[in-house]
């Protein structure tokens, strides 16, 4: 069984295969899920979508969909190819969501929604979670919150993980539906309380592990997205603040040296250090001399058959303005 008590949201172009190692590389438990991948991707694209590295598990693959059918075909190549979890989609409100029907706008069809998951768990072995919002439109009382979750739940469905805002499909654009409908927190305390045997995560505007381990106090789990990706080594101390492991927190130092290692292998399978170094530029934020890190990487780790070395001049910029810490 995987502990969902802290997760990192699945961000399209962010939450890349590089992207996880990095975040493993930090924290053992935190639950990791991709970008969100499409039916169709993976079914007719020509690339492997699903391809990961061992090491990033547990690992959730996020499905967009509505067809049962291919939902299902797609449930089971992720199975077979070792993924701990699936999660569809119900949250995303973009347009290109919209017109491929997943995402928010499944949120006003829960039997659809239902019927997915059911198909998906006869299936396979593995389960299949819900992220969602709280309302889409003017379909955004609790009562409609809680008829969604009666109908998934019915289901099979065990595991929602709820981002505490609605969704305007029409007038907001993706990135202003992730900061101008206002959090409700208390909705989804509210859920937990009348769904008590399920497991509810929630997801929104949490920046902190302390306002992490508050909000569960009232529920099962934590889904963080941004301010893990622009302030990533916060995730050093995961393990630790989240699950009292009691384990040794890694340097910056001992993650670029971990980090280095993975981006030569990388550049020597044919890649460049800039697939992985784009998202390691937050790495140093908070110290003197970050803005020369993320300088140097930005400039140099596109080179062609530049590897792993670019993290430590970076790094180097970050040293000389911190001469008296040791270990940083």
């Amino acid at each position: 069984m995987i502990s969902h008590k802290l997760s990192i949201a699945p961000m399209l172009d962010w939450t890349d295969r590089h992207c996880r190692y990095f975040y493993r590389v930090m924290s053992k438990q935190t639950v990791l899920y991709t970008e969100m991948v499409t039916t169709g991707a993976i079914l007719h694209g020509k690339g492997n979508y699903l391809a990961y590295n061992k090491e990033e598990h547990p690992l959730v693959l996020q499905l967009g969909g509505s067809d049962v059918n291919a939902m299902t075909e797609c449930a089971k190549i992720a199975e077979q190819q070792g993924y701990d979890e699936i999660n569809i989609n119900v949250g995303c409100p973009s347009d290109r969501v919209q017109n491929g029907k997943f995402g928010a706008c499944l949120m006003a069809e829960p039997q659809l929604v239902a019927d997915c998951v059911a198909s998906m768990q006869n299936a396979t072995n593995i389960p299949t979670t819900v992220k969602s919002r709280i309302g889409i439109d003017d379909l955004d009382s609790y009562e409609f919150l809680q008829q969604f979750l009666t109908t998934v739940s019915a289901a099979g469905c065990q595991h929602f993980i709820i981002h505490a805002r609605k969704a305007w499909l029409s007038g907001l654009s993706p990135k202003q539906n992730r900061d101008i409908p206002p959090l409700d927190y208390d909705r989804v305390y509210q859920l937990k309380q009348d769904f008590s045997a399920l497991e509810i995560s929630i997801n929104g505007g949490i920046t902190t592990f302390e306002q992490a381990n508050a909000h569960m106090q009232h529920i099962d789990g934590v889904m963080i997205g941004r301010e893990v990706y622009q302030n990533p080594y916060m995730l050093a101390q995961a393990d630790n603040e989240i699950w009292q492991a009691g384990t040794e927190v890694k340097s910056r130092r001992v993650v670029l040296n971990e980090m280095a290692e993975y981006i030569d292998r990388h550049v020597v399978s044919g890649g460049r250090a800039w697939h992985v170094a784009r998202h390691m530029l937050g790495l140093c934020n908070g110290l003197a001399g970050a803005k020369q890190f993320r300088r140097y990487l930005s400039e140099n780790a596109n080179a062609e058959g530049v590897g792993g070395e670019v993290l430590h001049q970076a790094f180097d910029k970050v040293l000389q303005l911190n001469p008296s810490m040791s270990s940083i």
